[in-house]
């Protein structure tokens, strides 16, 4: 799509187009931004719409897909990471190795390996769908709520670490009996999500 927008005696040229379920939007000064967007849910977990993620999050934050992961090294030690003190929910807190969303069109397992290069600066291998129905509604001090879907995976680290500071505050590889112990006596100091996830992930354990 083009749009030629008259501004004095100037024609800016506005180039719209999406890629990967992102919004990209450039004009002629060679600037460009994406807005990402998120997979609306019905109750049903059917794919109705989608929405700018930066305004879906509110006080009635509709139903969409996400997905989290949790990502072991050799030693079968758990990332997990903190979470950064600018995030806008649960910040501070300490969670699973990362979340995300996928965008519009894009494969979960390709979503999950797009955001682990992202928030972490990490390669994945091994991606195991490990809790294909999981889904949540929690609300943070703030009153903003997550609404999700949220598939969970589970993954080995291929190489180091490198996070965004945006993103993550601080990481560390836990014992997962040790998280497990951790996360059941002080839950409030963890994300709703992982307390959530990870009887569920080690019910067998």
């Amino acid at each position: 799509m083009l749009a030629a927008l008259g501004q004095r005696d100037e024609i800016v040229i506005v180039h719209i187009i999406t890629l990967h379920g992102y919004l990209v939007i450039k004009d002629n000064s060679e600037m460009a931004h994406t807005i990402e967007q998120v997979i609306l849910l019905s109750d049903a977990g059917e794919p109705i719409g989608t929405a700018d993620k930066s305004t879906v999050h509110t006080d009635d934050t509709p139903l969409h897909l996400a997905f989290s992961c949790h990502v072991f090294d050799d030693g079968g030690r758990v990332l997990v990471t903190r979470r950064a003190l600018t995030k806008a929910t649960w910040p501070g807190v300490w969670t699973n190795s990362f979340c995300g969303h996928p965008a519009p069109g894009e494969a979960l397992e390709d979503a999950v390996r797009r955001r682990a290069a992202k928030e972490l600066g990490l390669e994945v291998t091994g991606l195991q769908l490990a809790l294909p129905d999981f889904r949540y509604l929690a609300i943070d001090a703030s009153g903003i709520v997550e609404n999700e879907i949220c598939p969970v995976y589970t993954a080995r680290a291929a190489g180091g670490i490198d996070p965004d500071p945006s993103e993550v505050a601080e990481w560390r590889w836990a014992d997962t009996a040790e998280l497990t112990l951790a996360v059941s006596l002080t839950p409030w100091a963890f994300s709703p999500w992982l307390a959530l996830q990870l009887p569920q992930l080690h019910a067998g354990a």
